[in-house]
């Protein structure tokens, strides 16, 4: 179905078919196309469409958009607005919850192929996080509803899938700013240096003595305090990248506290990290 969709001038005002007004929170005018990239666009009214095709039809994906009104009354997706209605769609609420199963103290997560650096940076922190660069969206959509996982993605092609449970449009272009935007739409609990940054297994302090013949002997002669992740072996340690990671943690946790004083982090008692992690 073709929906004609007007931006809010004097000159679409004048059309005598029936019209629904959409105003579209500011958080969300990025998603419209820049021919109509307003804060009020009014669209026919067919009779048909419901709340959901008309949000996505301005090009905004339906797990960005947040509480839905029509004629000022809560909506959902489902909602067939009527002619002239007006209707308003909110940013999601941030920070954003996530449904938790018993024991879970932050959510799971999954990125798609482009968002390697920030999948990197998100396991340094303790969260846990799948990522795969060969992965297609078809997949990514059957593994996040399988572990329930919040898909992060910049394609909002892959946000628009009707089988996707649970998914979220990362803001900013620097990995930097990636996940200040991912920390602040989930809040999620940070557990630094308790991850592999390279597979997403947990680590476990290892003694020196276990794998000192897997050390290079520059390694064993500077460093005694290791980690080892527990589902693929790699070892870890504070190594020639531990200051450019340090920083990462660091401006990540203050950054955390400074949006929620109230939510505290915890961090974890593995040994740190490896060269190359988080960059």
């Amino acid at each position: 179905m073709l929906i004609r969709v007007e931006p809010d001038t004097k000159e679409s005002q004048t059309t005598t078919e029936p019209e629904i007004t959409i105003r579209v929170a500011e958080e969300l005018l990025m998603f419209l196309p820049a021919v109509r990239r307003a804060p009020v666009n009014r669209v026919a009214c067919d009779g048909t469409s419901t709340l959901g095709h008309l949000v996505e039809s301005l090009g905004v994906p339906l797990p960005e958009a947040g509480p839905m009104t029509v004629g000022g009354e809560p909506a959902g997706p489902s909602t067939r607005p009527g002619p002239g209605d007006e209707v308003r769609v909110a940013a999601v609420p941030r920070p954003q919850a996530v449904p938790l199963e018993p024991g879970q103290v932050a959510p799971r997560f999954l990125l798609d192929v482009h968002l390697g650096t920030l999948a990197r940076r998100m396991r340094l922190l303790g969260l846990d996080t799948a990522y795969h660069n060969d992965m297609d969206d078809p997949a990514l959509v059957v593994q996040a509803n399988e572990e329930r996982r919040v898909l992060l993605t910049q394609d909002r092609g892959l946000l628009r899938r009707r089988a996707l449970w649970f998914g979220a449009y990362v803001r900013g272009s620097r990995p930097d700013d990636q996940l200040r935007d991912l920390l602040d739409r989930f809040a999620p609990v940070q557990r630094p240096w308790t991850r592999c940054t390279a597979c997403n297994g947990e680590l476990v302090p290892v003694a020196k003595e276990e794998i000192e013949n897997a050390l290079q002997a520059g390694t064993r002669r500077s460093y005694d305090v290791y980690g080892r992740c527990s589902d693929c072996g790699k070892i870890y340690w504070r190594g020639a990248h531990g200051d450019h990671l340090e920083r990462i943690v660091r401006e990540a946790r203050a950054y955390a506290a400074a949006s929620e004083p109230a939510a505290g982090t915890a961090s974890g008692t593995a040994a740190g990290t490896a060269s190359g992690a988080g960059r």
